[in-house]
């Protein structure tokens, strides 16, 4: 046997064997059960802007390496993946999801990269009976008001963010803040469930100030956090901001300095691109680290041979949640909604992402967060090897509760 069939063979018996650890198992149903003999898969990403590091090719490969490792159909139909640039614009998100709904046989979006886009595209999904999964997106709001029966909140929130991080930053001395906040969606729900943290807990929020996402300059936002005197400077931004706001103020002397900052929603490959002289000894909040154990490492290092780089959160859990539906696809014998959503409710999600994971009524998928310290210079042996886990704090003291929800579907 050559070296491409037993890779192939390898990458069959691993969607096996994800299949059985699961607990799931494939129902016999024919290709007919399946709508169009074909499930078609979609990702709305940010692939030339300020998300692009942190979704991007990655996802897109993180999700095509799930649907390889699947074996490439379920039910005897065929799994296709269609991927779209929304240019960080909502309106064209939308566009897009009307179209690959109403016209393309798109029979679940996988993930939409940015808040502000998730939140549209959701609401379009909800009205066309049509399954949203959401990675990359991290507003509060999407399982609030907002949220919608087809739609999953898979690995990023920030309730939980806020929860893991302000509440350690606080009752470390940090109890004074000023936020430095994206103008969009994810900012706003980001910098309030901190400041609610903060208070809840003592502290004092001095101000903040607000940038447009993919800004060239965090001078004078910069500037007005210095002048705050605050302990903590809370960057409550993503994609590449957080990174080019830590370099600036490094370049301006803030760092090393008495200020401290902290990336509420920084990742890993923000951390690489800042180095760990100016990263060390930041606290974050992370669903998931490569170097955790051998499963994290195993998958990480497939997918580092693909991108080049080492996978973040967002990118192994949208593989890890299109694992789970297609399981669930397969265990119902059908693409169809209802029972597909289902099937993923009422299973557990066991892998090397998360384990004991579970989908609530209001689309949360509840797992545990760990809060990790960014190592010095000195403590990193190998490559990417930047985290230092702190502790991990079990999904269900972590998430909002379901008795604090204004989710429309939750029962109280």
């Amino acid at each position: 046997m050559n070296r491409r069939s037993l890779i192939a063979g390898g990458i069959a018996a691993a969607g096996t064997l994800f299949c059985a650890a699961s607990g799931w198992t494939q129902s016999t149903a024919p290709a007919s059960a399946i709508s169009d003999r074909m499930v078609k898969l979609g990702l709305i990403l940010d692939l030339s802007g300020p998300y692009a590091e942190l979704t991007g090719k990655g996802s897109q490969t993180a999700v095509q390496m799930a649907i390889e490792d699947f074996g490439g159909n379920v039910l005897g139909a065929p799994i296709q993946i269609v991927v779209a640039d929304h240019h960080d614009n909502a309106d064209q998100a939308a566009a897009i999801a009307r179209d690959w709904f109403g016209n393309q046989q798109v029979d679940a979006i996988m993930d939409v990269a940015g808040s502000s886009e998730a939140l549209i595209v959701q609401a379009i999904g909800g009205t066309r009976d049509k399954i949203v999964i959401l990675d990359a997106p991290g507003a509060n709001r999407l399982t609030e008001e907002a949220c919608t029966a087809t739609s999953v909140h898979y690995t990023n929130d920030t309730y939980a963010i806020a929860h893991t991080l302000g509440r350690a930053i606080v009752a470390g001395g940090g109890d004074t803040w000023f936020f430095i906040t994206a103008d969009y969606s994810y900012g706003y729900d980001l910098e309030d469930e901190t400041a609610k943290v903060v208070t809840a807990n003592g502290g004092t929020v001095l101000g903040h100030a607000r940038h447009p996402i993919g800004t060239d300059d965090f001078s004078s936002y910069l500037l007005q956090a210095q002048q705050s005197h605050a302990k903590v400077i809370g960057l409550a931004d993503g994609g590449s901001d957080p990174a080019n706001a830590l370099k600036k103020a490094a370049a301006m002397g803030m760092i090393p300095g008495p200020q401290r900052f902290v990336g509420l929603s920084m990742r890993i490959n923000q951390v690489h691109d800042v180095g760990l002289a100016i990263a060390q000894g930041m606290m974050l909040a992370e669903s998931f680290y490569w170097d955790t154990d051998d499963a994290t490492r195993t998958w990480s290092k497939r997918f580092f041979d693909r991108v080049g780089a080492m996978p973040n959160a967002l990118q192994a859990g949208a593989y890890s949640s299109t694992m789970h539906y297609l399981q669930a696809v397969a265990k119902v014998g059908t693409d169809a909604t209802g029972p597909v959503m289902e099937a993923m409710r009422a299973a557990p999600i066991n892998d090397f992402f998360v384990r004991d994971g579970h989908i609530r009524a209001d689309g949360v998928m509840v797992h545990d967060v760990s809060l990790f310290r960014v190592k010095t210079p000195a403590e990193s042996h190998y490559p990417w090897d930047y985290y230092q886990r702190v502790t991990t704090i079990p999904g269900a003291e972590v998430f909002q509760p379901l008795a604090d929800s204004h989710c429309p579907l939750v029962q109280k």
